[in-house]
This record gives C-alpha cells, structure tokens and sequence, in this order.
C-alpha cells in the first residue's frame, strides 16, 4: 500500500477492493434463478443446509477468538446465525434435518478454510466474518424478501429467521459502528492487504458455492 491509501479508511478499502468479487457472487447463475423466483423451495432448502456448515465453521471458530487482541473485537453475540439456521432448517426439512446431511464439495473448502483462519490467522478470519455478517445484514434481506413472497413463509418467520437479527434495532448504525472497528483494527498496512486479500478468497470460495449449486439446481431449457 502507498501512502494515499493509508489515508484512506481500512473498511472502504476493504470494500471497494473486493468489489468485483461480491457483484460476481451476487450475481452468479444459481443466485439470479433464486433470486429470480426461478427455483423451487427445495433449491432454497439446499442453499441454507450449505450456509450452515460454514456458519458452524465461524460461530465455533468464535468462542476462542472473543479475547484475542485483532478478532476478538468482532465476536459480537448478537450476530451469531447458528440457532437461527437450525430452526429454518428443521422448518425447511423437518427435525431430522442432520440426517445424511453433506456439504458439496465447494462448501466443505470454504468451511475448513474459514475454520483454518479461526485457528491460526485471527485477522484473515475477520475477513471471513465481514464478507458473511455484513453481507447478511444487507443483501441478506433481499433473499428474505424474495423467500417470503416465493415460497410463502411468514414475514421474519420460520424459515427465514437466519436474515431476522432480533438483537440488532438499528442495522445501519450497527454497520457503521462494524466499520469503525474495521478502522480501528490492530494491523500494519502489509497485514492489511492480506486481510484484503482473504476477503476476496471468501467471496470466491462463496461463489465456488453458487456454482457447484448450480449445477444440482439447473433451470431446464
């Protein structure tokens, strides 16, 4: 990084570094078919049984991370999806949910890349949480919209409560304050690039994901 760039704030250059990568992932075939309202409940029932493996790699990752000096900041309760994704998914699918439950094959990199960085790498598993939490608590809410109006499932209710974050009142302030600790994060420039970086690799791995979805969920010709 130059000199110009420290000037800048570390969460826009997050943000516009990794800017190509979202609008890829947001933007990928299995995405705008859902999105789209091309593609039944069971292709939404399998994009959720998927965030769950990578939630359970950042949530548990999270508990050893809360008194670390670089991540431990970010490790904020009211955040945590796991129960949320649970209770969509025993909606979705019914209690036996677990059942045979497997992650595609691009799920299972992203999960055990996100776990990796929760063991060894607190600062490019920031970069993890901000791609996923951030993301969740935007564009997230168009998914739920879409799933409400789709496939009829109550406003904020069972089956869409992963995008429903009752702790947090007010999102936009709650996202300004996340970029201010993004600021604030204890890293030298060169540290900052890798997390940069790592923030790209997420939204591949994210992207990977849709793919591989996309394949299981192809809309016929």
């Amino acid at each position: 990084m130059d000199a110009t760039a420290t000037a800048t704030p570390f969460s826009t250059l997050i943000r516009t570094a990794s800017h190509e990568q979202h609008v890829e992932a947001e933007t990928s075939t299995f995405m705008s078919d859902m999105l789209g309202g091309r593609l039944g409940v069971d292709a939404y029932t399998r994009y959720t049984e998927q965030l769950w493996f990578v939630y359970r790699a950042l949530e548990e990752g999270a508990e050893a991370l809360r008194t670390e000096p670089v991540a431990g900041p970010f490790i904020q309760t009211e955040l945590m999806r796991g129960a949320e994704l649970e209770r969509d998914l025993a909606h979705l699918a019914g209690p036996g949910w677990r059942e045979g439950l497997e992650p595609l094959p691009a799920t299972a990199a992203y999960a055990d890349r996100v776990a990796e960085c929760a063991r060894t790498w607190p600062a490019g598993y920031i970069a993890h949480h901000y791609t996923r939490y951030l993301g969740d608590l935007s564009g997230g809410q168009i998914i739920r919209d879409t799933a409400e109006k789709t496939w009829g499932f109550a406003r904020k209710g069972d089956g869409v409560r992963f995008y429903v974050f009752e702790e947090i009142s007010n999102p936009a302030a709650f996202k300004r304050g996340y970029r201010e600790l993004l600021d604030a994060v204890n890293a030298d420039d060169l540290e900052k690039q890798r997390i940069i970086d790592e923030c790209k690799r997420a939204f591949a791995l994210n992207t990977a994901v849709f793919q591989e979805l996309g394949e299981v969920f192809p809309l016929s010709a």
